[in-house]
């Protein structure tokens, strides 16, 4: 494979990794755009099964530091997960790529929904995704079993993942996996200093001066779109998504609440409207924002349509990565430390135990409601760690055994 050196820049760390390009990380990120079922949880175990797993960009512990630095931040955890990965892969063009690849086949789906929705009526379509749930399950418990042979390997921190489970169960939502994730880090610096290990550098094209404009950037959208949605429909609706997608934490179904309060509380979208839409979202690959685009193409006053999807679908997704950016160059120097080495060792113990409560609540809990079920997700897992089948033929596989169940459930 050919290699490349990265050049040296304040704050971005230096040295020889595998050389990519843009077709490379949008083909890879097409390929989980259109197979990461199940929410942004599952989708880290797509992300895991296909670029850690399989094509080998980075190894389970880089991909756990990053997988904790995106929890602490605001926006779609994992489209920034994402980012990252395609931003190190190929710089800036990869970066991109990686969002249009992951991101563009459930926007187009949403915004064709009305076009869509008839065919997922009936025991079939029902089936169907219901099966893409199932599956979901057992692409969640592979990578915490990886992840957990991996950043769980001593006492200390499989402890640090348990107790992230406690805090979960008592806690639950955004406040919790952050309140767990910054447990887990200060108990990775009691207990895990001996447990830090050198940092692989990631090469980034970001410098500390570019980290700190992203950031004013940031904080600028919060400021200054504000003041222009009174000029115009078109920023309007830009100020009104943009400020959803910058006050999620955890990402997700986190945003439903403040879309609606954006969109339904203001008239422009009907709340029957709304709830279709979040229906259709649940059935769709790819990150729940791109109900963005959805409700962007049904709102009533104009820009709606294609326009009005473009624009909701850039402003709710612009905030989280300008955050990331200004995040990236920083992270990247603290982590070459022994103290925060040990930080992120706990951070990365407490990640795993994230993946397991969510494993059980909401992905288990809505998916398996039986024996059938269980039955179907523990062949899924089996087709996935010991025969290796790639994750797309085993989604079409879980979706074909949702529908047998359904149409034999109905038959009885």
């Amino acid at each position: 494979m050919a290699r490349r050196d990265a050049p040296a820049s304040d704050g971005v760390a230096t040295g020889t990794v595998p050389a990519g390009s843009a077709a490379e990380v949008f083909g890879a990120f097409l390929r989980l755009g259109l197979t990461s079922f199940g929410g942004p949880i599952a989708h880290l175990g797509y992300f895991r099964n296909e670029l850690v797993l399989r094509r080998r960009w980075l190894d389970d512990r880089a991909y756990g530091d990053l997988v904790a630095l995106c929890q602490f931040l605001p926006g779609p955890s994992s489209s920034q997960v994402g980012f990252a990965l395609g931003l190190s892969r190929a710089g800036w063009p990869g970066a991109l790529a990686a969002f249009a690849g992951f991101t563009l086949p459930s926007a187009l789906l949403m915004v064709l929904f009305a076009t869509l929705a008839p065919r997922l009526d009936g025991p079939a379509g029902a089936g169907a995704l219901h099966g893409l749930k199932i599956v979901a399950v057992a692409i969640v418990a592979q990578a915490v079993w990886g992840m957990a042979r991996s950043l769980c390997p001593d006492r200390p921190r499989a402890g640090i993942a348990v107790a992230a489970v406690a805090v979960l169960a008592f806690v639950p939502g955004a406040f919790g996996m952050i309140g767990a994730i910054l447990a887990g880090a200060v108990a990775g610096l009691v207990l895990c200093r001996g447990a830090a290990q050198p940092a692989a550098p990631a090469v980034l094209p970001l410098s500390r001066a570019g980290g700190i404009a992203a950031l004013a950037a940031f904080g600028a959208g919060l400021v200054l779109l504000p003041l222009l949605a009174g000029s115009s429909q078109a920023w309007a609706v830009v100020d009104g998504f943009y400020r959803a997608g910058a006050l999620v934490f955890g990402g997700g179904h986190v945003v439903l609440p403040l879309l609606e309060g954006e969109v339904v509380a203001r008239g422009w979208v009907t709340q029957d409207a709304f709830l279709a839409g979040y229906g259709a979202a649940q059935a769709v690959p790819g990150p729940l924002f791109t109900f963005a685009a959805y409700l962007g193409a049904v709102l009533g006053p104009e820009p709606s349509g294609w326009l009005g999807a473009a624009l909701a679908l850039g402003a709710v997704f612009l905030p989280g990565f300008l955050v990331l950016a200004g995040a990236l160059p920083f992270w990247n120097a603290l982590r070459a430390r022994p103290a925060p080495q040990a930080m992120m060792q706990g951070a990365n113990a407490a990640v795993v135990g994230i993946l397991g409560a969510a494993l059980y609540h909401p992905i288990f809990t809505s998916a398996v409601g039986g024996p059938p079920d269980l039955a179907l997700a523990a062949a899924c897992f089996v087709a996935l760690t010991v025969w290796q089948a790639p994750a797309w033929a085993v989604v079409l596989a879980g979706a074909a055994g949702g529908i047998v169940l359904s149409l034999v459930a109905a038959a009885a």
